[in-house]
């Protein structure tokens, strides 16, 4: 039996549907999905099989114009991705077209992923017509030579499996990365930080989702199989803090008990967790919470 296996990066702007279409693939809800831009910090892999073939998924946080040293660190953690892979994904939203920002990642790819095979797929098909759709697709394979084009949609599935049965054929013969049963390669201990950062992001929608991140500090198996996680939140300010706990507690009671029940069907076992809420002011320019989600700190340097 000929295997293959490789790995595939999923580019395109922020919410363009990346972490629908990898919780799509692989089947589980691996990448954490919200309304909010920029949720991705981590270049979370999900794994796929599809007939003999290994589709390891690199989920890189979404491209836009970084601002900040967390933006430029997840920016160049995009593109480090997609130079890595074997196969490069770019999303667009078909009913936003050739944005200013599709046009940055139009002119950076030829630079950045040379001799790669790269696909593009239009994502958010049912939101516009199809003289629309035809006329969008020859306008980007205009601007870029890519191998192939799919019309999807992450969200409903339409198009998905011609993408995957795709991209299995097209990756390169080899033995498979990872074990049969493993979904995605990141610890345990931050897919459940990521989960607690989604249910905060969106509880709190607009007031600090980007002045805070979650570290798992404790994973204590139990010998009655459940486990007991300890989880810290930092925020930048007193202020946020205040935010975070609501009044008399209620908004980190609804997070802590939105984010438990995630992590009980996500485990499959009885889950004791514990969030603290600290303040650090400086945590945007620790080293050390840049790799808590697997970003490089110095790639967020001016």
């Amino acid at each position: 039996m000929t295997t293959r296996a490789g790995f595939v990066a999923l580019i395109g702007e922020p919410n363009a549907g990346k972490s629908t279409l990898l919780n799509r693939m692989v089947g589980a809800k691996v990448s954490i999905v919200t309304h909010k831009v920029q949720t991705t910090r981590a270049r979370i892999r999900g794994v796929a099989i599809e007939g003999d073939a290994q589709l390891v998924f690199v989920d890189t946080p979404g491209l836009f114009r970084p601002r900040r040293r967390l933006d430029r660190a997840m920016v160049a953690a995009a593109w480090g991705g997609a130079a890595d892979a074997d196969i490069v994904v770019l999303l667009v939203e078909a009913h936003r077209g050739i944005t200013e920002g599709v046009e940055r990642i139009l002119e950076e790819l030829p630079k950045t992923v040379k001799s790669k095979t790269v696909a593009l797929a239009i994502n958010k098909i049912d939101r516009v017509k199809s003289d629309a759709l035809l006329s969008l697709t020859k306008e980007l394979n205009d601007r870029f030579e890519f191998v192939e084009t799919f019309m999807i949609s992450a969200e409903k599935g339409h198009g998905v499996q011609d993408l995957r049965a795709w991209l299995a054929q097209s990756l390169p013969q080899g033995p498979w990365l990872y074990p049969e049963d493993q979904i995605a390669d990141l610890p345990m201990r931050m897919i459940a930080a990521e989960m607690t950062r989604e249910k905060l992001t969106l509880r709190l929608h607009q007031e600090l989702p980007y002045q805070l991140t979650v570290e798992t500090e404790g994973w204590e198996e139990r010998k009655d199989g459940s486990v007991k996680i300890d989880q810290l939140i930092y925020v930048a300010r007193d202020g946020h803090k205040g935010i975070l706990l609501g009044k008399k507690g209620e908004t980190i009671k609804g997070v802590s008990q939105a984010s438990r029940s995630e992590l009980e069907e996500f485990l499959g076992r009885r889950v004791h967790l514990f969030l603290q809420v600290k303040v650090r002011p400086n945590w945007l320019d620790e080293a050390e919470r840049y790799s808590e989600m697997g970003l490089d700190f110095k790639d967020g340097a001016g």
